[in-house]
């Protein structure tokens, strides 16, 4: 579906210079001398290299509609990821380059959302935040608040996360996947 220049928005996927972009901002410029034109910085689904271009409202872009699928993380084979559609049991292998957080969040079982391009997986989005153990910490040192500071830990799954000094080894913690960060203790 083409799409003229000036009705550019956030969200639109947009095919330009053969690859697939989604756009995050827009500002529509009308310059004193010269046509109008929309400002778009826009980022890469496969690559997620950030760019801006400028289109004419003469311009026309083609957009591209993607299918989102929720879907169950299976099993790693090799570099890939295997995932399950749970209406048609049909298996799709995705490639870590696809998602928006690091792979070691996922857990067998776990529902994420895939976005198919023409049924190629393009994207994959994990929960926004997952309950995971602390597996080793440093021991807090006496007189140390609360609130006052950070240690580092790790967790199950081998990432580093900066922790409250309150945390011990064993404490479920829950943490934002998109940049490994410490949000609260887990209230089972």
């Amino acid at each position: 579906m083409k799409v003229e220049g000036n009705d550019l928005r956030p969200g639109f996927v947009i095919e330009h210079e053969g690859k697939l972009w989604v756009i995050t901002k827009t500002q529509h410029t009308q310059p004193g001398k010269g046509g109008a034109y929309m400002q778009v910085e826009m980022k890469g689904l496969k690559d997620n290299v950030k760019k801006n271009e400028r289109f004419r409202s003469s311009e026309s872009v083609e957009k591209v509609f993607l299918e989102e699928k929720g879907v169950d993380y299976l099993y790693r084979d090799g570099e890939e990821y295997v995932f399950m559609d749970p209406e048609s049991y049909e298996q799709l292998s995705v490639n870590p380059d696809c998602f928006n957080a690091p792979a070691a969040f996922l857990e067998e079982g776990m529902r994420v959302t895939l976005g198919l391009y023409e049924g190629t997986p393009m994207w994959l989005k994990l929960p926004a935040q997952v309950v995971v153990e602390v597996a080793e910490v440093e021991p807090s040192l006496k007189g140390q608040t609360v609130t006052s500071s950070y240690k580092p830990a790790v967790i199950t799954n081998g990432l580093k996360v900066m922790v409250p000094s309150h945390i011990d080894n064993g404490m479920k913690i829950v943490v934002a996947t998109e940049d490994s960060r410490y949000i609260e203790r887990y209230k089972s």
